[in-house]
């Protein structure tokens, strides 16, 4: 026996609507993806250097029912056959996360089928099930986005996620958009620095590896200081009337976040006895994170799981995965009533 779940998305600046196919008539469910369409607004908020919440909730109003009918399309499915609905409940913009919830509820109402809000962070673990199939129990997550850098122990995706450590200050993603901003390159600033990058010399600039003394949090990381660190550097050449070396400047800063990730994550899956590490939200498209996570998880023995780019950045798939993993282990619903919380803790996978 299988089931159609949907998965709307719009906790920031995509509209993303997944569709899954759950079979779990024995054993671990084993999920299918369908369909997976997203709408972005990023082009909105170039001009801006970041993320309008206005602007990205009016998008996603726009953007919600020829996003929903172009996921049913690609998956030859009408909204019918869908079985039950999952969206994202937080965290995320409020105003965004508004839109989405809204149009899940009507969606449940008009369907009679059952409504599962949903953690964001959650569904970045989730995701990786598409590809490579039910994760170990435990693992270790790594979700390195625009608005987040978490380090979480997941016993079990769909009910039991616990934070080991988190950024205190500006997430990975976010020190990466400041940085393109302070060269003078493009928002969002993840893709250009990393191209950048590799015509550069990632040694050039000893950079500072924020929060790695012996008095920190082993598990926190914080990436404001390296990113003002880039700043006051170039200043500095600036005031000597030295050319700035932009390849130089985002190989050094990139590979000071990549060794932060990395060292930390290896760390934390030793010191819990974690074989298997999967890396996800956008940031993990990162060409030298990727890289060296591999290389230091093969030196640990430890397994490492990546999904493709395209799942890693916000989409309605990896939210369908979640619901999926959420309905196969028979948890409540939501009420029609609940409320988006833009501040959702990623132990609250379900909002009930």
């Amino acid at each position: 026996m299988s089931q159609i779940i949907m998965g709307i998305e719009t906790s920031c600046d995509e509209t993303g609507v997944g569709l899954v196919r759950l079979s779990a008539d024995s054993g671990e469910p084993r999920v299918e993806l369908l369909a997976d369409e997203v709408a972005s607004s990023v082009e909105l908020h170039a001009r801006y250097g970041g993320v309008v919440p206005e602007v990205a909730s009016r998008a996603h109003l726009e953007a919600m029912a020829p996003t929903a009918r172009r996921a049913l399309a690609t998956a030859g499915l009408s909204l019918s056959d869908v079985d039950a609905i999952a969206v994202t409940a937080g965290p995320g913009l409020a105003g965004s996360l508004l839109v989405g919830v809204a149009a899940a509820k009507a969606y449940a109402a008009a369907l009679d089928v059952p409504l599962y809000g949903v953690n964001h962070l959650a569904g970045h673990v989730a995701v990786d099930t598409l590809e490579d199939g039910p994760l170990p129990k435990p693992c270790l997550a790594l979700l390195v986005s625009g608005g987040h850098t978490q380090l979480l122990r997941v016993d079990d995706v769909a009910t039991k996620i616990t934070e080991l450590g988190s950024t205190v200050d500006d997430a990975a993603g976010e020190a990466y958009d400041k940085v393109a901003r302070i060269v003078g390159l493009p928002y969002p600033g993840g893709p250009p620095i990393d191209k950048a990058a590799r015509e550069g010399d990632p040694a050039a600039i000893a950079f500072p590896r924020g929060m790695t003394g012996p008095r920190d949090a082993p598990f926190d990381f914080s990436f404001s200081g390296l990113k003002t660190s880039v700043a006051r550097w170039i200043e500095a050449a600036e005031r000597q009337g030295e050319p700035i070396p932009v390849n130089d400047v985002c190989a050094s800063f990139q590979e000071a976040v990549a060794d932060v990730l990395t060292m930390k994550a290896v760390a934390a899956a030793q010191e819990y006895g974690i074989g298997t590490m999967v890396i996800s939200g956008g940031v993990a498209a990162n060409s030298r994170l990727s890289a060296l996570a591999r290389e230091r998880c093969e030196a640990a023995g430890i397994e490492l799981r990546v999904p493709r780019p395209r799942l890693c950045t916000d989409n309605g798939a990896m939210i369908a995965a979640l619901g999926a993993h959420v309905v196969a282990a028979d948890l409540p619903t939501s009420p029609l009533d609940f409320s988006a919380n833009p501040a959702l803790p990623v132990s609250t996978v379900t909002v009930r």
